[in-house]
């Protein structure tokens, strides 16, 4: 086992341990992460289709479903508490006025997640902004996959370097100044 490193202005660096370095920093995990992935970006991609091709999410009566799904989510802030007070503000007050707005973000949203997913383009991401919907949805009461798709957005939140290996991450976090270096802890 490695032992702690003291850089020269005094921080500390602690090695992580066997299986997260192995995780979520070595290219043979890859092909979990892939899985993963390729699951959670299908996921993603066919229900923000679904929302797509629907009149009521992104056609002429755009806004109607966030609206009702909003007022399902108000009723369930009243009936039991099952959504906390400042969440059925932030709906009342800042959703509900902008429903249509809203509709479009999230029906793009959700084909945009899926697609880097599915493609590992942006993958940590992609991941994050699957996962920010997921608490969302969360916070309006609705159960469904969403607690098992937010565990496994986080996860690949935290495996982001590794996520997209096959995929297009491969290049383009290079491109980016993130590059990928051969050896013992990436140095």
């Amino acid at each position: 086992m490695r032992a702690k490193t003291e850089l020269d202005n005094g921080t500390i660096l602690i090695p992580d341990n066997p299986v997260s370095q192995f995780l979520f920093s070595n290219t043979k995990s890859a092909i979990i992460w892939l899985v993963i992935r390729l699951y959670l970006g299908y996921a993603w991609v066919t229900a923000g289709w679904k929302k797509v091709t629907s009149s009521a999410w992104v056609g002429e009566d755009a806004g109607v479903a966030v609206t009702g799904f909003v007022n399902g989510a108000l009723a369930k802030a009243e009936e039991g508490g099952e959504v906390t007070g400042w969440y059925a503000w932030f709906l009342e007050n800042a959703v509900l006025p902008n429903a249509k707005l809203f509709s479009f973000f999230v029906a793009y949203g959700e084909v945009l997640v899926g697609l880097g997913l599915i493609l590992g383009l942006l993958t940590g991401i992609a991941a994050f902004f699957g996962g920010l919907m997921n608490v969302t949805f969360l916070f309006a009461g609705t159960l469904s996959t969403n607690p098992l798709l937010f565990i496994l957005a986080t996860w690949l939140v935290m495996a982001w370097k590794v996520a997209g290996w096959y995929g297009l991450d491969r290049w383009a976090l290079t491109y980016l100044g993130t590059p990928w270096h051969r050896g013992h802890g990436g140095r």
